[in-house]
């Protein structure tokens, strides 16, 4: 076992196991390690079918389960009123291990099955009463409509009789006799009335007139209030229409049609007394299904409602339960010894942890024969796992991202953990923006409680979990703020300025004068006036760009020698990482020295202009040796970098040939000790598989898989692969050193942006006196810090973080990480509920 301190320098010292369990206790003993999370399982079944495997049954019934859940929660959530869930660690929990186990698992669906069949039940109530309360509503609205219609027919026959004036007299005379035959005989006419969705009228009146030719009269009105769909919450709009017609074959040919077009057709009576006698009844009957819908979604609400109290235990009994039968499948069963045999990678400083936890699933369980374990020697690869805690946490999924780390392998997320948020202030570096970020992190961070358990939805979520980046992310905005000497595109007049300007005559132009002070820290707040001030931060921030970049990949190159030593590739650091510093010190970190030491000259008192170091190292290329005296840096320039050029090309043919050339030495002095290849067909002297398990057997060794992992590579495949990789590093050299000029094209965009947005904004109305004064500066004040926030410091800030992401994992990580690893996956109930939730 390994004493060593967990570190994320590399990933944690992973032991491969093997765990005997008796049958008895190993449901027992499968929870008590998802709970500790340290283990992940290997499946000893890899040839048996899914469906063939011992606990198919179980996971078949647990999957049940859960669909029942499934259907608790979505009824839940269709709910129009809120049914309140209580949270997991407000639950009373379930006990399923130990002797009552398969008792409470037992319970437990039988509980779900009752809850399930009564909801069914009461879903299909209440459906069946919505539907024939609908029927009653538009029965109720045909009866009303049919009603106005009538009446407006009636009111319009009385108006054409009395228009005709008194030269009508004997007509009128028979009129209370023809009023009389007509009361008795009032609208005899036959009619069809029913409703229909109201996006289907048009169509409906346009089929009739084409199938009845035009003999029918038709009338219609909408209903004001919406159908709405107890299941789905789908709302329809309907009308209702009365059609009359002559003959039953036009009636028949109506209601055909109606019924084709989805239209419900109602039998009314043309008699006005036994429509309302029809209109009372079913009003009658309406109100008394009212009262008893009422009643069955009260009763459904209540049964939600207990099903709301224990619904997140449930759910987390079922997610745990299948975890457990599912990681049971991968485990062999010895028939002879009826016990369990499972095997899987975990941490080696968690065995003593791993064997408490066998011990207490003993316990728990009442039985006297623990599960036992034992170590495995193997050479296969193991799963790369670095402990992290909620700092680190999202430094990591951030390398992560690019790849997972070899095992063992060198780990770049820990230096992230500084290089990230920094590079990200350098394109970011404004001391107002920073404390934005700065105090939006530390509010997530303060209520990190209460913001962990609730619904934050995905963009929030994300910001959520990497509120730790974006602390440190505010903080060194700060600090590279106050370097640049911005905050919201303004200077700090913290210090004394080493600058002082004489008073201008009108409007010319004057030259600041030094008065021998130095600004302490960061930029002098005189450049913030002067004419040249964009060229002079254009300057400083292109050359600071290229010194940390250079900084920043010789960091990452000199991470490849702990790699060497840790896999005892020793050679290779004689081959590979110090032909590759050499050729990128060479070149690039001249160019450095050479920043510096131009920085610290004072070419005012120089007798020679301040050369272009960018001519410089082209002219180092083009003309070796040859310097203009005009444009000498410093004495003995050409011989310097006369010696350099040759170092760097001296680097290029080691690079392609040592390595290989090693490698086929190696190869030969083995083939002369008369070994062969892996690949070889003699394979005597070798133990079989029966052998190893009589050996196991005999004397109580445990002896691992015999398949181990084998690295094995041609010599061309050798030869090829360094080519590759050398045309890859020099031309990478070149390239990532200019990609590191982003950091000076962000942060200039950046302080750019920030004074256009502060001039077009906050300048027009600083100088406005009065109320419109106060009141201008309250609105642009809240719009400028609006568009602050949204512009500068999300839509800038997301801008400068895939920047920085992309140094790291391009430029940094090129240079050493080998990202052939894969995740350590244990079995893990905190998982499980983290993915659940």
């Amino acid at each position: 076992m390994g004493d060593e301190y967990p570190t994320l320098f590399r990933s944690e010292t992973m032991s491969l196991v093997q765990l005997i369990v008796p049958r008895e206790v190993a449901h027992d003993t499968i929870a008590e390690l998802g709970e500790l999370g340290d283990v992940q399982f290997k499946d000893l079944n890899p040839e048996v079918n899914p469906f063939q495997r011992s606990f198919v049954g179980e996971i078949g019934r647990i999957d049940e389960m859960a669909r029942r859940v499934r259907y608790f929660t979505t009824q839940i959530e269709k709910e129009r009123d809120h049914i309140p869930i209580r949270a997991l660690y407000d639950s009373l929990p379930l006990v399923t291990v130990g002797p009552r186990a398969a008792q409470t698992l037992d319970e437990l669906d039988t509980k779900l099955t009752d809850h399930e069949s009564r909801l069914v039940r009461m879903n299909e109530n209440y459906q069946v009463l919505s539907d024939r309360m609908k029927e009653l509503v538009e029965a109720r609205h045909v009866l009303r409509e049919t009603a106005v219609f009538f009446d407006r027919a009636a009111g319009a026959e009385r108006e054409i009789r009395t228009s005709f004036d008194d030269s009508s007299a004997p007509l009128l005379q028979h009129d209370d006799r023809e009023a009389q035959y007509s009361g008795a005989v009032q609208f005899d006419l036959e009619f069809v009335a029913g409703t229909i969705d109201r996006a289907r009228l048009p169509t409906f009146e346009r089929v009739l007139w084409r199938v009845l030719r035009g003999n029918l009269y038709m009338n219609h009105t909408d209903i004001q209030e919406p159908f709405v769909d107890p299941a789905t919450g789908a709302e329809t709009r309907k009308n209702v229409f009365i059609i009359f017609a002559h003959g039953d074959t036009l009636l028949a040919k109506i209601q055909k049609v109606a019924e084709s077009m989805g239209a419900t057709v109602y039998p009314i009576d043309s008699n006005a007394d036994k429509r309302a006698d029809s209109l009372r009844e079913v009003t009658a009957r309406l109100e008394d299904l009212q009262v008893v819908l009422y009643n069955t979604g009260n009763t459904r609400r209540m049964e939600l409602v207990t099903i709301g109290e224990s619904l997140a235990s449930w759910q987390d009994v079922v997610q745990k339960e299948k975890a457990i039968y599912e990681t049971l499948n991968l485990l062999n069963y010895d028939v002879r010894r009826k016990t369990l045999i499972a095997e899987g990678w975990c941490p080696t400083r968690d065995i003593p942890n791993i064997q408490v936890a066998l011990r207490h699933a003993t316990e728990e369980s009442g039985t006297n024969v623990p599960p036992i374990l034992r170590e495995l020697p193997t050479k296969k690869t193991p799963p790369t796992f670095h402990r992290t805690n909620k700092f680190t946490e999202g430094f990591q999924t951030i390398m992560d991202s690019y790849g997972i780390a070899s095992y063992q392998e060198v780990n770049p997320g820990l230096f992230a953990v500084i290089t990230f948020p920094f590079l990200f202030a350098v394109m970011f570096g404004d001391v107002g923006h920073g404390m934005i970020l700065f105090l939006t992190a530390l509010i997530m961070i303060l209520r990190e409680r209460q913001l962990g358990k609730a619904d934050l939805g995905e963009i929030i979520g994300t910001f959520f979990y990497g509120r730790y980046i974006i602390l440190l992310m505010g903080i060194f905005s700060v600090y590279t703020g106050l370097i640049y000497n911005d905050i919201f595109s303004k200077s700090l007049h913290l210090f004394s300025s080493g600058w002082d300007f004489p008073e201008p005559r009108g409007n010319e132009t004057v030259s600041g004068v030094s008065n021998g002070g130095t600004y302490i820290f960061g930029l002098d707040p005189a450049w913030r006036v002067a004419e040249n001030q964009i060229i002079f931060t254009n300057s400083y921030k292109m050359k600071m760009s290229i010194v940390l970049g250079v900084v920043h990949m010789t960091f990452a190159l000199c991470l490849q020698v702990p790699n060497h030593i840790r896999f005892n590739r020793r050679s290779d650091i004689w081959t590979n990482f110090i032909p590759s510093m050499l050729f990128l010190q060479s070149i690039f970190g001249y160019l450095v020295v050479c920043i510096l030491y131009k920085w610290t000259v004072n070419w005012e008192t120089s007798s020679t202009a301040p050369p272009s170091l960018l001519n410089m190292l082209i002219s180092m290329f083009l003309s070796p040796g040859a310097i203009d005296p005009d444009m000498q840096l410093y004495p003995g320039q050409g011989t310097v970098q006369m010696i350099l050029l040759m170092i760097a090309m001296t680097c290029v043919p080691v690079l392609l040939i040592a390595k290989p050339y090693l490698q086929y030495q190696e190869m030969k002095k083995i083939q002369r000790q008369g070994y062969i290849g892996l690949d070889g067909e003699d394979s005597g002297g070798h133990p079989t598989d029966e052998q190893l398990e009589g050996e196991e057997e005999g004397n109580g060794r445990a002896v691992a898989d015999s398949d181990e992992e084998h690295e094995h590579h041609d010599f061309g495949e050798v030869v090829i692969h360094q080519i590759i990789h050398t045309i890859e590093f020099c031309l990478g050299c070149i390239s990532h050193t200019a990609s590191y000029l982003r950091l000076w094209a962000l942060s200039l965009a950046h302080a750019q942006l920030s004074e256009v947005l502060w001039d077009m904004t906050m300048a027009e109305v600083l100088g406005m006196s009065g109320i419109v004064g106060i009141i201008a500066l309250v609105v642009v004040g809240a719009m400028w810090f609006t568009l602050t926030v949204f512009i500068l410091c999300i839509m800038e800030g997301l801008s400068a973080f895939l920047h920085a992401l992309r140094l790291h994992w391009v430029e940094a990580n090129s240079k050493h990480y080998e990202a052939g690893g894969y995740q350590f996956s244990p079995l893990s109930f905190a998982r499980l509920n983290e993915e659940g939730s």
